[in-house]
């Protein structure tokens, strides 16, 4: 084990998107060169217990869903205990000189609990380096309400949105449908989303009120937040993966084509009929302009190592408008951020590498930092 890198590799997790996320992990996994790093695998179940041993190497391998097993572990904000801690019972096991330090944590945890700032804090307070953004542009970047208000404010082009409260829904019905009607001038269609999910899940496409309403319902479900989009009809949905800490780039453009209606979960993760085009069919300047603006906003979120950045393009009119960013995007063999990548020039087990550098990089400037007067 002398000179490598030991990398802990969170994954699953109490989120709608914990399938996902053991797929993204059984690509990176497969991707690791294990003469260089010391890959050990932890998941966390649906009910949020860390485990690892033999039976999550055999979730990867299967891509099953990691159930409550043997072998319960964590990690302890002690910044003093840089080590895995076993658990037994309601007891923690502290490692006694033969535990080895985690260099770096890979958190492939797609969604709430993980994608959303909370266990990037748990790894600052711990001073463990980890891949990807920190907890505040985290946290932006899982509030879709949030990050669009912060994007505006740096005159980043949005589609236009309104939100509100379940709380208030569920006692003004009627006001809220009044001024969703009158914020978008009764042009259907609208999405209606629950704005701290993700991989589409909850999601709902309204074409009159009916729809809304019951669209809605659905997203209620999910959030206790609900955001309405304007439909863009006539647009491209061009996707751009974005790399790097304090001087991000961007990728070639990518543009989706769904069979269906939108881009759902189904589409993205299910069904095979969904065209991907690499690169996008985009003038030169308007390409240029998409990954532009995809690094904008990386910077104005104070994003570090990756981010995939989704946007609407009207290809007539050259306008463009950001949807979202991804903070920790889909990372199966099909998932666009790793797809673009590839075709950029950095292959998928490269890239595994250039992110684990970035985390270990942005780790080590941190530690410059006083913490005290003295």
């Amino acid at each position: 084990m002398a000179g490598k890198i030991n990398v802990i590799l969170l994954f699953g997790g109490k989120s709608t998107e914990h399938e996902v996320s053991v797929r993204s992990a059984r690509s990176i996994h497969n991707a690791l060169d294990k003469n260089k790093y010391h890959v050990i695998p932890v998941g966390i179940t649906k009910n949020g217990s860390w485990v690892r041993g033999e039976e999550v190497l055999h979730v990867l391998k299967s891509g099953s869903q990691i159930r409550q097993l043997s072998g319960r572990t964590t990690i302890l904000p002690d910044p003093n205990l840089r080590q895995l801690v076993n658990l037994s019972g309601s007891k923690a096991v502290i490692p006694q000189g033969d535990g080895e330090d985690i260099n770096v944590v890979f958190p492939v945890l797609h969604g709430t609990y993980g994608e959303d700032g909370t266990i990037q804090g748990l790894l600052e307070l711990a001073n463990i380096a980890y891949v990807g953004c920190n907890v505040l542009s985290s946290a932006l970047g899982m509030d879709k309400v949030k990050q669009k208000e912060i994007f505006r404010q740096y005159g980043i082009p949005v589609v236009n949105f309104l939100w509100f409260k379940k709380s208030v829904w569920k006692s003004k019905k009627n006001e809220v449908l009044d001024a969703i009607e009158r914020h978008f001038k009764e042009n259907y269609p609208l999405f209606i989303k629950p704005p701290n999910n993700g991989s589409s899940v909850g999601i709902t496409k309204a074409h009159d009120k009916k729809e809304l309403i019951s669209g809605i319902e659905v997203a209620t479900k999910y959030d206790s937040k609900i955001l309405v989009e304007q439909g863009m009809e006539g647009t491209s949905e061009i996707e751009v993966s974005v790399l790097g800490n304090d001087d991000p780039v961007a990728s070639a453009c990518g543009e989706v084509i769904p069979k269906a209606e939108f881009y759902d979960y189904d589409a993205k993760y299910i069904r095979d009929d969904t065209e991907l085009n690499i690169p996008a069919d985009l003038k030169p300047e308007l390409s240029d302009k998409v990954r532009r603006i995809a690094c904008d906003a990386f910077l104005a979120m104070d994003g570090s190592g990756m981010a995939r950045a989704d946007f609407f393009v009207n290809k007539n009119s050259n306008e463009v408008w950001l949807n979202e960013l991804n903070t920790i995007p889909g990372f199966t063999p099909i998932s666009m951020y790793p797809k673009l990548w590839e075709y950029s020039g950095i292959p998928y087990n490269k890239l595994v590498d250039r992110l684990i550098r970035l985390g270990i990089e942005r780790w080590k400037e941190k530690q410059e930092i006083r913490t005290s007067k003295t």
